[in-house]
């Protein structure tokens, strides 16, 4: 089995289940390295996102809201955005695997690791939503995480964008979902709702964490200070840190941030 073209492959699967069950037996083909590297693989410029047969895109204002989390509709709406959030980050995740060649082994095997824990949470969440009759592709959802991965072609960009902003981003949101659910009247769902969020808080740590390994690595290899991910974040996301007060430090702390990078966002002394 060829590792590259494998993985255009899965990338490209349009239903969830043939994207997963696919991974999966490439992945333990990977764990057990029987996969071939090819040499000058020409990889793709995908135009479109491999959900477009599944979901419905509308602009992100005009994503339902999560709203009114005590009803079946909020609750539904919740986690379908969340599991498309996961679901795009399967995609992300093989991308970053799929698009950049010649790096260590250690890198591969961290996307793929990456990959298949975003398998899980969007197989968790898409539990809940059958058992609240609903499925993925239901509600309808936008495609910015997919433009991310369209704009950003260098590993430093990619590194810098999608790890280190977008999903250090969910650090700081989920607490904040959290605090809303635990308010809420109890009921067996909501407690599920929090139990799976908790459980990808805890793991999203560590995949932020792989993404500022691998940054600074691509800040060494291009002989760039490491102060250069402002540089980019200001390029794609000019208004980029706007909710200073809701940064998750110690989460960041632990993914890799440093103190003077938590200044700058946190517009203050943090630790």
């Amino acid at each position: 089995m060829e590792f590259f073209k494998e993985l255009e492959l899965i990338i490209e699967s349009k239903l969830p289940q043939e994207k997963i069950e696919r991974f999966g037996r490439f992945y333990e083909h990977f764990q057990n390295d029987e996969l071939e590297f090819e040499d000058n693989f020409q990889v793709k410029e995908f135009s479109e996102p491999s959900y477009n047969e599944v979901c419905t895109t509308v602009p992100p204002q005009d994503v339902p809201k999560r709203s009114n989390l005590i009803t079946k509709e909020g609750q539904i709406n919740l986690l379908h955005a969340v599991a498309h959030i996961e679901y795009s980050a399967i995609d992300l995740a093989l991308d970053g695997a799929y698009r950049f060649q010649d790096m260590p082994r250690a890198y591969y095997s961290d996307w793929l690791e990456v990959a298949d824990d975003e398998i899980r949470h969007f197989l968790m969440l898409e539990k809940l939503l059958r058992e609240l009759g609903a499925e993925y592709g239901d509600v309808a959802v936008h495609d910015a995480l997919f433009e991310a991965s369209c704009k950003t072609q260098t590993l430093l960009e990619r590194m810098a964008v999608v790890p280190r902003y977008l999903e250090a981003n969910g650090l700081d949101a989920t607490p904040m979902i959290l605090k809303k659910l635990k308010k809420l009247p109890k009921n067996e769902m909501i407690e599920k709702i929090i139990q799976n969020l908790e459980i990808i808080l805890r793991e999203e740590v560590s995949h932020v964490k792989k993404g500022d390994v691998w940054f600074k690595y691509a800040c060494e290899r291009e002989d760039v200070d490491e102060s250069i991910y402002f540089e980019i974040i200001k390029k794609y996301y000019p208004r980029g840190f706007l909710r200073p007060n809701d940064l998750n430090i110690e989460a960041r702390k632990e993914a890799g941030f440093s103190c003077s990078e938590l200044k700058i966002m946190a517009k203050q002394e943090v630790c």
